[in-house]
């Protein structure tokens, strides 16, 4: 693109910009992420950065672009997922300013160091430049991002685009739990120290906190009659990862680990949940004679989005859709966000809005995601009419 610059930092995150008008004018920030995980899709992330480059290609096709009142950069983020280093959002987190130094040292499962992945792909990366990627808030207008909606509340309303009104905050865990090895076939039942079995009731305990809140919860210090409403609606656990030790079909395992999801719209809600759980699976672990360590990995509070970013937006996708489909009569819908994205970190740095587009089943972390033709469609053209709001 003419007046465009590229380049990759030192985290892995890829960044194209054109500077407009007026260089040192605040920026608007426009990204989404490039990873995925296993067995995914081919939407989850990529479309917004796709839609982003693609209206800004209309601008620069029809030589408006150079007529932007603000520079414009649209951002590839690097490992949004977490996947294999089990902490989200370490590209989007560093340019917020919020990643801290000692997140270069989390492993993987091999012992392989964020530090060291990086030092692999030639990207040097120190604690000192991790923190010069950190953003000037006073450098930026504010950040949007278009990603598909991972649900399927817009596909059941029959709209292909929605805007975000706020992201659920979420906590993730690492449980482990301990208790004594043993042959299969010689340890009586009643004499043993089994942490699968303790693993199982504590994940269907999960299963029953997240399903039914108000009958673990009271109305105390950790939780109101406001969280215990919200929480009845938009709470959601998730067990995704389990693993033992020795792993053998002879053996009682010595060691069990599994990972919890859980995700809330109300953090002191979410707190609530998190204290309660820990409390009962403390007191089952003791009941089943093992032992449980329960180990906070992530937490991300709920994040509003803007109001005039969502405003924006709104009309944007209306414009859009009247483009495409004519008169529309009815008005652009406006939901929450139960999965996490890049815009959760960057609310720490300016103001967020974000735009869903509708895929198909609601599926996504899935190779069978997808989205319509049309519906891409409408997300550039969408981010086209939030573009030319600033020419």
């Amino acid at each position: 693109m003419d007046g465009g610059c590229c380049w990759v930092d030192q985290l892995g995150n890829l960044h194209g910009r054109v500077e407009g008008m007026n260089a040192s004018a605040e920026a608007l920030l426009i990204g989404s992420h490039l990873d995925t995980v296993v067995d995914a899709g081919i939407f989850d992330g990529s479309l917004g950065i796709i839609s982003a480059l693609s209206a800004l290609k209309v601008l620069n096709d029809n030589g408006t672009m150079g007529k932007l009142r603000r520079p414009i950069e649209v951002i590839a983020f690097s490992d949004e997922e977490g996947v294999r280093f089990h902490s989200t959002f370490l590209g989007s987190a560093a340019l917020a300013g919020v990643l801290p130094v000692t997140a270069l040292q989390i492993s993987d499962k091999s012992g392989v160091t964020v530090q060291d992945a990086l030092k692999e792909n030639s990207l040097e990366i120190t604690e000192e430049n991790l923190l010069q990627l950190k953003y000037d808030p006073g450098s930026v207008w504010g950040y949007i991002e278009v990603h598909i909606e991972q649900g399927p509340v817009l596909e059941w309303l029959g709209f292909p685009l929605g805007v975000v009104k706020g992201i659920a905050g979420q906590t993730r865990l690492k449980v482990t739990v301990r208790g004594s090895q043993g042959h299969a076939g010689t340890v009586p039942m009643s004499m043993r120290q089994d942490p699968m079995a303790a693993a199982a009731e504590l994940i269907v305990l999960l299963e029953s906190v997240c399903k039914n809140p108000k009958d673990f919860l009271s109305y105390d210090g950790h939780c109101n009659d406001i969280s215990l409403e919200s929480l009845s609606s938009s709470l959601v656990c998730t067990v995704g990862e389990i693993s033992t030790w020795p792993s053998a079909s002879n053996v009682i395992p010595g060691q069990v680990t599994f990972t919890v999801d859980l995700r809330a719209i109300d953090d002191m809600g979410r707190e609530a949940v998190i204290y309660e759980l820990s409390n009962q699976m403390y007191k089952i672990c003791e009941r089943r004679s093992v032992s449980c360590i329960i180990d906070r990995k992530h937490d991300a509070n709920a994040v509003v989005c803007d109001s005039e970013l969502s405003s924006q937006l709104k009309s944007a996708a209306y414009s859009a859709l009247r483009k495409m489909a004519g008169d529309i009569q009815d008005e652009t819908p406006t939901l929450m966000s139960g999965a996490g994205h890049d815009a959760m970190a960057m609310s720490h740095l300016t103001k967020v809005g974000m735009l869903f587009v509708r895929c198909r089943g609601g599926v996504s972390h899935s190779p069978a995601e997808n989205v319509l033709d049309e519906d891409v469609w409408a997300a550039g053209l969408a981010i086209l009419a939030f573009l030319e709001t600033q020419l």
